[in-house]
């Protein structure tokens, strides 16, 4: 018998262009709008992130960027494109959750 799942899982990603935001809904009720502009700085990539400690790499333009594609990566994260060329970062579902997190609950609608 598989241990039940701990972690929230996303139930719906929605790109939302004209306010710069992913709305990702979860399966635990929570709703969180993460604006692009964190989504870019906080790439878990290498190119931002760096290779250690302390090598994190500010992305000055970050606030324009829109996400052009989402590609889903096995079951447990989603690569996002951004228009200034940015597609490495594998944004796995507890990153994106963090991220929710930190932006703040969405409103209710």
């Amino acid at each position: 018998m598989a241990e039940p799942r701990q972690t929230p899982w996303p139930v719906r990603l929605a790109f939302q262009a004209s306010h710069r935001r992913l709305r990702a809904s979860f399966d635990d009720g929570a709703v969180f709008d993460i604006p692009y502009g964190l989504l870019r700085r906080e790439s878990p990539s290498a190119e931002v992130q760096g290779h250690g400690p302390g090598q994190k790499r500010a992305v000055p333009h970050a606030d324009s960027v829109m996400v052009t594609a989402a590609e889903p990566v096995g079951r447990y994260a989603v690569r996002l494109v951004f228009d200034d060329g940015h597609d490495s970062g594998i944004y796995a579902w507890t990153l994106l959750r963090a991220l929710g997190e930190a932006a703040g609950r969405a409103p209710h609608r």
